[in-house]
């Protein structure tokens, strides 16, 4: 009896200590979680400043049209010129024509984005080369900055940034996040792939480029084209903020190190991410349309007056300047 009450007493006494010595082991694997998690951190940062820091290129010789520059950091309203460039298939490393021309205007106000796609054929002045041409010559004449100059003529809009990519990076660009849902408008194929009127699918980065590629096919042309090329980016803005892409982020930056350039700065993607990522699932597309013309035996897209000054006054609500 005296043994019973003696083990007792030595078990009540043991107890408080297993508890401690499980308390301590439930700290060391927090702080081995914590650790790992913080390594994460630092290696995710230490990759996308890396990759960010290659990607970036500032633009010389653009004519600044604003009074201040634009402040994301403040979440202005702001404008991106986006370029598909006919560079970077078939092993073709020249510098080519800007085959897409849109631009993107987000509002965090509004919680608004819009594409604005500008027909590639638009008969205008190429600003800095004097002369009236295709709008996507201005690219081939003198980069980045030409058609950045040339675009804000146009529409009389401020270009606050770029964002260029080659044809190769689009296709490599959607691989890498997994793959886009598109909803096809139309039955046709682009060889070797078929799409179908109304049809959900799932793209790759070659069904993709196929799709947004597509011209002589479509009733309406290369208006048609431009429409599904706005599905093509609205998908890819749409894709890149989720979770499995987050978790995919080498792929991402690989193909964004090989393919992509532009002047957002690290600092800038991050605010941008961070204070406009709502506008960015809210978006409005809209089409520049022109009249064909042939002059000297070459055909023009020719935009008149009151449409310049429709999508204009859309960008200028957009972008709040007057």
């Amino acid at each position: 009896m005296a043994d019973s009450r003696a083990n007792r007493r030595n078990n009540s006494h043991n107890r408080p200590r297993k508890n401690k010595n499980w308390l301590k082991v439930l700290i060391a694997i927090l702080v081995i979680l914590v650790a790992i998690f913080s390594l994460f951190i630092w290696k995710v940062y230490s990759d996308v400043t890396g990759t960010t820091e290659k990607i970036y290129k500032d633009i010389e010789n653009k004519e600044e049209v604003r009074k201040e520059p634009v402040n994301i950091n403040k979440s202005e309203s702001f404008s991106v010129l986006l370029l598909g460039v006919d560079t970077g298939e078939l092993g073709r490393t020249e510098k080519g024509r800007s085959d897409t021309i849109m631009i993107m205007t987000i509002n965090p106000k509004t919680n608004m984005t819009k594409i604005v796609s500008i027909p590639r054929d638009t008969y205008t002045e190429i600003v800095g080369k004097g002369t009236m041409d295709k709008i996507n010559h201005a690219y081939a004449f003198g980069g980045t900055a030409m058609s950045m100059n040339t675009v804000q003529k146009l529409l009389d809009v401020p270009i606050d940034y770029y964002v260029e990519v080659n044809m190769q990076g689009i296709q490599d660009i959607v691989d890498a996040i997994g793959g886009i849902q598109v909803t096809s408008p139309l039955t046709f194929t682009s060889d070797p792939y078929s799409f179908v009127e109304g049809e959900t699918k799932l793209l790759n980065g070659s069904q993709a480029l196929a799709y947004s590629r597509m011209r002589y096919g479509d009733p309406n042309g290369d208006y048609g084209r431009q429409a599904r090329q706005r599905q093509i980016i609205e998908a890819i803005v749409k894709k890149a903020a989720t979770f499995s892409t987050i978790t995919n982020y080498k792929d991402v930056l690989g193909t964004m190190e090989n393919n992509m350039q532009t002047n957002l700065s690290f600092e800038d993607m991050i605010d941008v991410f961070s204070k406009y990522r709502s506008a960015t699932s809210n978006i409005e597309q809209i089409q520049l349309e022109g009249t064909g013309i042939m002059l000297n035996g070459i055909s023009y897209q020719q935009i008149n007056p009151e449409e310049l000054n429709r999508v204009s006054s859309i960008l200028k609500e957009q972008l709040e300047v007057k």
